[in-house]
């Protein structure tokens, strides 16, 4: 299909659509922010666990769908067809695990970050650092970075704006919603973003095969989707482009290695990182919770749709733009050799939607660019704040105030921008055409010693702190190893013979990922069984056998369930207000000080505005024990037959799913045409 560079460029009302759109989002975060306490570590960082069930899963949502996944899913589905959905249809029943099984755990406990949890269960403060600073390399090298060149990436080709100019925008947009709003803020944005893009990628969906003329046009145009200013068949599309699953071997999705290699991938993705576990520890009650999941679960059906089949779409009609194959061609397109994929969603939006909804589409991905940053940052600061920043400060450890952590919380929003940025060249040059690809990679060779250990830690009472620590640091060799090899060549352009060592070449990244796994179940049960085993005090609620623990049934010291983190409160075991930190409540002296320091009237009234804005309130030291809430976790029987029963339904459709995208297409009605 011919295109004109011309037909899509945005008119006054795209423009007009787009500004609106971002006034609505600062609106919303304005409301937040009022409604909100701000100025507490619960506030700030867990929305004071009030958030309804429609928040908790359209904020799951929107989180997992951001420029990553608009610009990589649909480029994954342009370049190897239906194969990345299996990761988004997996997604659909794993997240229902955190609901379920991991959730009630880390309830029963009262952590608020997943490193404390570890804590808790070992009595260990080395599995606690090593795995935040374990947390914040993984969200530089495959999201912050990846968000930024995604969002830069597209504000370049949709606006024609300077690379530079483009990031630089992006961040103080990041940054005004990140600071100002904490969780509350960011999950009210992105129940907003949730249901935009759910109509704007219906729409695009729709128009994108009322262009083609239906799904057994698009079999035919996908594979013969050549660009007409070359002979040579590089690039083209997989003949299995149509399968989901596919054979043992395949380089693109081997069902073996799919299933034993990337669940663990996905464990740790929506059950163990803080991203995705902060939103769900927000939630007024377990039943909120549940029915968050579940609510992201259905929502996990729709990207096969909305986004994979219309970058498959793009890729038909324009194969000049999307389906380029020489690497001087692509570079003057898209500014990459290997392929111009990853604009196949921007390039469908540009050119198919009409005046107005060509704006607000543009506005979403923007947005969920920006949302997707802003749950980074704000999971990030959380990992620094609770478990790093006290630890690193324990010699002051009585003086650290709560206002001092929010201020630490917000200034390492910056630094973790600052190194983001600093490993975009590199995202550039490893991510070849495929964005989407690249960030699992990555999680392979990380995140499975990581959900290993969460699983034995959960599941497997003998489990000790020698064993999983043991475990973690090997696989973290292993898997460092592994990305060390991958990373020291790039991928071969279209055309070249891969020159990269045979360990990379041939072993596929879910076959090492399933090995990471393996390898550290063995080393954490065999050393676990070789020393001694965990105390009553560190099994006490931490795993799922004993998450209804009481201090009235069980012979537990006291004692020693302080020095893990809880104290008593009446017949409950409640958080520790500290998280190993105990903060000043010197109201009266503090308040006396402020008033000494900023005597200036002028001076004082802009820090009285700077402060709200921040949500750093002087009227509001308290400490954590009046500011912690505790999330309900009984459940009414109705609720909790109709929660079981949606997760009955879910598991049946993820089947089903599977089984459908699954079949041989040449085996189906297509063939008939």
């Amino acid at each position: 299909m011919s295109t004109n560079v011309t037909e899509s460029r945005l008119t006054w009302i795209d423009i007009s659509v787009f500004i609106f759109y971002f006034l609505l989002l600062i609106i919303v975060g304005f409301y937040s922010m009022l409604k909100h306490n701000r100025s507490t570590i619960s506030g700030y960082f867990l929305a004071n666990r009030q958030m309804s069930w429609l928040c908790i899963g359209a904020s799951l949502f929107a989180t997992n769908i951001g420029g990553e996944h608009f610009i990589g899913l649909a480029s994954s589905g342009a370049a190897k067809g239906l194969s990345v959905g299996a990761f988004e249809i997996t997604a659909i029943g794993v997240i229902q695990l955190l609901g379920w099984v991991f959730l009630p755990v880390f309830l029963a406990t009262g952590v608020s970050t997943l490193p404390e949890y570890m804590n808790r269960r070992f009595g260990s403060k080395r599995i606690r650092i090593y795995i935040s600073c374990l947390y914040l390399l993984l969200y530089i090298i495959t999201k912050i970075s990846v968000n930024i060149y995604a969002s830069a990436l597209f504000i370049n080709y949709a606006f024609s704006w300077n690379i530079y100019l483009s990031i630089l925008f992006i961040l103080i947009l990041t940054a005004i919603y990140t600071i100002s709003g904490g969780l509350a803020s960011v999950m009210y944005i992105d129940t907003i973003q949730t249901i935009i893009m759910i109509f704007g990628g219906f729409l695009i969906m729709i128009l994108s095969f009322q262009e083609i003329g239906g799904i057994t046009n698009l079999y035919y145009q996908y594979f013969n989707s050549t660009p007409s200013s070359t002979n040579s068949t590089c690039g083209q599309p997989p003949a299995k482009s149509f399968q989901m699953l596919r054979s043992i071997s395949d380089p693109d999705m081997p069902w073996l290695g799919f299933f034993l290699g990337h669940t663990p991938n996905a464990i740790w993705y929506w059950c163990s990182d803080q991203i995705m576990v902060q939103r769900v520890l927000s939630a007024k009650s377990l039943s909120h919770a549940r029915a968050g999941t579940l609510l992201t679960g259905y929502l996990k059906i729709l990207p096969l749709f909305m986004i994979i089949i219309p970058g498959m779409i793009s890729r038909a009609l324009f194969p000049d733009i999307v389906g380029c194959n020489q690497p001087s061609t692509c570079q003057s397109i898209c500014h990459s050799q290997h392929s111009c994929t990853n604009i196949a969603y921007p390039t469908l939006i540009l050119y198919i939607l009409p005046q107005g909804f060509k704006g607000m589409m543009l506005a979403v991905m923007l947005a969920a660019l920006i949302s997707g940053l802003t749950s980074i940052f704000n999971s990030a600061s959380t990992l620094f704040t609770v478990d790093i920043y006290p630890t690193l400060f324990s010699f002051r450890r009585q003086q650290i105030q709560t206002r001092e952590l929010m201020i630490v919380g917000r200034l390492f929003v910056l630094l973790m921008t600052v190194f983001g940025i600093l490993w975009i060249p590199f995202v550039i040059q490893m991510q070849g055409s495929d964005i989407y690809i690249y960030m699992q990679r990555v999680i392979a060779y990380f995140g499975p010693p990581i959900a290993c250990v969460y699983l034995l830690a959960i599941l497997w009472t003998r489990t000790n702190e020698n064993g999983a620590f043991t475990g973690l640091i090997i696989g973290f060799i292993f898997g460092f190893l592994r990305m060390i090899f991958e990373f020291s060549q790039a991928p071969p352009l279209c055309g070249e013979n891969d020159q990269r060592i045979w360990f990379v070449r041939q072993i596929h990244f879910m076959y090492y990922a399933m090995f990471l796994f393996w390898l550290t179940l063995i080393i954490c049960v065999v050393v676990s069984l070789c020393t001694k085993p965990p105390t009553d005090e560190q099994l006490f609620r931490t795993t799922y056998w004993t998450r209804n623990q009481t201090l009235d049934t069980e012979h537990v010291s006291m004692n020693q369930l302080v020095q893990h983190g809880f104290y008593n409160q009446g017949n409950t075991i409640q958080e520790e207000a500290t998280n190993d930190v105990i903060f000043s409540n010197e109201q009266s002296q503090q308040s006396e000080n402020n008033n000494r320091e900023f005597r200036c009237q002028y001076f004082r009234l802009f820090h009285i505005c700077w402060s709200w804005f921040c949500g750093l309130n002087y009227q509001e030291f308290q400490t954590l024990e009046t500011d912690q809430q505790t999330p309900d976790v009984q459940q009414k029987t109705w609720i909790k037959w109709l929660l079981n029963g949606n997760l009955i339904l879910i598991l049946i459709v993820e089947i089903i799913l599977f089984v459908i995208f699954s079949i041989p297409i040449q085996n189906t009605f297509l063939k008939y045409k």
